[in-house]
């Protein structure tokens, strides 16, 4: 198993029992068949430049350990929840 990271930047107009349960959603996914080391939940945070009309976004950061071939699953996830407006997932040294 490798060591990665996760960064989602979550809608800023979601409510936070919604926030609470797509961070449970993502670490499900992630015990599927890893380990959740972390979760930082960064709160909100100005854009460098506008996604989807939004300046803002709800920043939360998963340092996790999995087999490669979670990854696109994880992935697939991100991109089909329409709260999602960006993420990212590095290999950690």
């Amino acid at each position: 198993m490798n060591k990665y990271e996760s960064v989602v930047i979550i809608n800023p107009s979601v409510e936070e029992e919604k926030l609470k349960s797509l961070v449970q959603r993502f670490t499900d996914i992630i015990n599927s068949d890893g380990k959740v080391e972390k979760v930082a939940e960064l709160g909100k945070k100005k854009l460098a430049y506008e996604v989807k009309k939004n300046k803002e976004g709800y920043y939360i950061v998963i340092y996790f350990e999995a087999n490669p071939s979670l990854i696109a699953e994880l992935e697939r996830n991100y991109r089909i929840i329409d709260e999602v407006i960006k993420f990212i997932v590095v290999k950690a040294e």
